[in-house]
């Protein structure tokens, strides 16, 4: 298609004419059609069922380190899981706690923690800050400014780029306001703009200067593991904080939401040595121990690191050419029609598009009304407020490969009419 900017009024008007009339066959279709959150597919999830048969009334329930995973006890996670995940997190054992089905939930329980009692470091508890405010880059996880939200934290936009945050704006904002109490970052294959951290931005995040001292970086590598297209390396930033100086400024997080079933999953978390002790007083208050069956389940299902990468690429098989039916109806349909960009991930669950400024929710009720369901506009933004409306997160590995091809056919022709909207 030719770019939709360089039409006149009459092409403008006609093109409109024959993608209204295309968009109108689809809504004939009655399409039922569900494309707005990173969930796995039935097939995806079929691949850890035998996780299930792991452990059965005759196992032995013991741990490799002697605990009787059917009792109370090892509050921070048992040692064998700490091992295993603390491998995946770039941790040791005493500097990793494996905790419930969720690494989410965890972010919050901290972030609560922090506002009811402070922090290692804190003088006094957040909640006692005429403000509390947190970096977050855009686009992001709309679910960490929830959080945010929820316990009343001001938050502030960062540009993502293509090596992460906008470290100039980071380094300004956290060394010259003791109110800023930490970044949210999702370092690989970002949520929902699919970027990787660059080494120099590690390192710079690693070696910032707050004028917090009880300032962290709450470190969501929620998909470390997760490749489709490229496995991408990025540096531990644990060991850059202690090279820098600064071990106990980062908080890491991660979880077997996206490896097994994410009902049912663990979330694991690492930090300094002396942060994880710090927490353990506080979850001393929370509870007795977490799952450790299911942690045990995991630890004999997963086994090690090699086979955690296997299992990753059956599950990349699957999400791929999802992937690419995605990309290539964005290549073939808009590549050069002027209606917006879009950006190919190494990995992740989300394809960003950008569209024109002042498209997102038009394209979003557009697709809606043909039976196409997107995740809401503005969701990648703080407070549900994209200032451009421009962003729109997709997320294909759900659906059946059929139902993506049909989703994205629809898409395109909605982002169209939106974007000949704009120019009328």
């Amino acid at each position: 298609m030719e770019n939709l900017t360089n039409l006149n009024k009459e092409e403008l008007a006609k093109t409109k004419a024959e993608l209204l009339k295309k968009y109108k066959d689809y809504q004939n279709l009655n399409l039922n059609l569900n494309m707005t959150r990173g969930k796995p597919s039935k097939e995806q999830l079929a691949l850890s069922m035998p996780l299930l048969d792991v452990l059965n009334s005759s196992s032995d329930c013991t741990d490799a380190y002697g605990t009787d995973c059917r009792n109370y006890g090892e509050l921070l996670g048992i040692k064998e899981a700490r091992k295993l995940f603390g491998e995946l997190l770039g941790t040791s054992i005493e500097e990793t706690i494996v905790v419930g089905q969720s690494s989410f939930n965890f972010m919050y329980e901290l972030m609560a923690m922090a506002m009811l009692k402070g922090t290692l470091g804190s003088d006094k508890p957040w909640s006692k800050y005429d403000k509390v405010k947190f970096l977050c880059p855009v686009p992001g996880y709309d679910r960490h400014f929830t959080i945010c939200e929820f316990l009343g934290i001001e938050m502030i936009n960062i540009p993502l780029t293509e090596d992460g945050p906008d470290m100039d704006l980071v380094e300004k904002y956290a060394s010259s306001d003791e109110s800023v109490k930490g970044i949210w970052c999702v370092p690989k294959y970002s949520n929902p703009l699919g970027v990787c951290y660059s080494d120099k931005t590690i390192k710079r995040l690693a070696n910032l200067k707050p004028a917090a001292k009880d300032f962290r970086i709450f470190w969501d590598n929620a998909y470390s593991v997760h490749a489709i297209y490229k496995d991408i390396q990025i540096l531990n930033i644990l060991d850059e904080c202690k090279k820098a100086g600064n071990p106990n400024m980062v908080y890491m997080f991660g979880s077997t939401s996206k490896m097994t079933l994410p009902g049912a999953g663990v979330g694991y978390f690492g930090a300094s040595k002396e942060n994880v002790e710090y927490i353990e007083n506080q979850l001393k208050c929370v509870c007795i121990s977490y799952d450790k069956m299911n942690m045990l389940r995991h630890v004999r299902y997963l086994k090690d690191i090699d086979n955690i990468k296997g299992i990753m690429a059956k599950q990349a098989d699957i999400l791929r050419p999802k992937f690419d039916a995605v990309l290539n109806t964005l290549d073939e349909e808009l590549g050069n029609s002027g209606a917006g960009s879009w950006v190919k991930p190494g990995g992740g669950y989300f394809v960003t598009y950008v569209g024109k400024k002042g498209t997102a929710k038009r394209i979003h009720t557009l697709c809606k009304d043909a039976g196409v369901l997107l995740t809401e506009p503005g969701s990648t933004h703080p407070y549900h407020k994209d200032p451009d409306d421009s962003y729109l997160r997709l997320a294909p590995s759900f659906p059946s490969l059929d139902d993506v091809k049909m989703a994205m056919k629809v898409f395109c022709v909605a982002a169209q009419i939106a974007t000949i909207e704009t120019l009328e």
